[in-house]
């Protein structure tokens, strides 16, 4: 998490624990350092430099593992979150996912790049039928498996009291929709809701690395260059 400028970022390696950590930790330096500041960008330039760092971090993960045999096969999701004045920005390639809950309402901010949401789209599979399909794990997009990759970049406007989740697959396939909302409607802060949900995530089985971020939005309404954001989002990984 980079709270102070606004910036926020999940990453799930694969290809081997080692490999994996290794993937995921330069796709989070990666990224981090090519975005940079956003103050006084607009939303196009922000979509500009978003696309633009997940594609570099790409490239660097993808050369190490031309370079390095042992590496080979190795990847990662990305979800980034940008917090502006009045609005936020997701970058994504993969399937960890960020939600929005606001008015009690829970929405998928972003779209997995998977075999089972592919299936889904094309209305060969239920929703009910991807979460305990055995392909559910299976991605089709993610960050350093080959010299290419193209990120899907969402926008919206946010309103005090928004609450952002940013979660891994090791937490959105163990909980439903329903179990996340209770979960962020119960009393505590940011640090104690992803507490509950990596412990229910576990109790449920755990299959998962897992890592969660929430963000709470104080004030939306905030001037220009001010990140609307309370520095209480919180991750962990388990």
């Amino acid at each position: 998490m980079l709270a102070d400028r606004g910036l926020f970022i999940v990453a799930d390696g694969m290809g081997g624990h080692a490999a994996g950590e290794v993937a995921s930790e330069m796709a989070v330096r990666t990224i981090a350092r090519e975005v940079g500041s956003l103050q006084g960008l607009d939303d196009g330039a922000v979509t500009e430099r978003m696309e633009h760092a997940i594609r570099t971090a790409n490239d660097a993960i993808y050369q190490r593992t031309v370079s390095e045999p042992e590496k080979r096969g190795m990847g990662t999701t990305v979800t980034v979150l940008a917090l502006l004045p009045n609005r936020y920005l997701v970058g994504q390639v993969g399937d960890s996912r960020a939600y929005l809950l606001r008015d009690d309402t829970i929405s998928q901010l972003t779209r997995d790049h998977s075999y089972v949401q592919e299936q889904v789209d094309a209305g060969l599979l239920t929703p009910e039928q991807a979460r305990v399909h055995p392909y559910a794990n299976v991605i089709t997009r993610c960050v350093g498996a080959g010299s290419e990759v193209a990120p899907d970049v969402f926008s919206g406007k946010l309103r005090t009291d928004d609450l952002i989740l940013l979660a891994s697959d090791g937490l959105t396939g163990m909980l439903e929709d329903e179990q996340l909302v209770k979960i962020l409607q119960s009393e505590g802060d940011p640090q104690v809701w992803v507490d509950r949900m990596i412990h229910e995530a576990n109790r449920r089985g755990g299959l998962d690395n897992i890592t969660a971020i929430i963000v709470r939005i104080e004030h939306a309404d905030t001037p220009s260059g001010e990140y609307p954001v309370v520095p209480q989002g919180a991750g962990v990984r388990a």
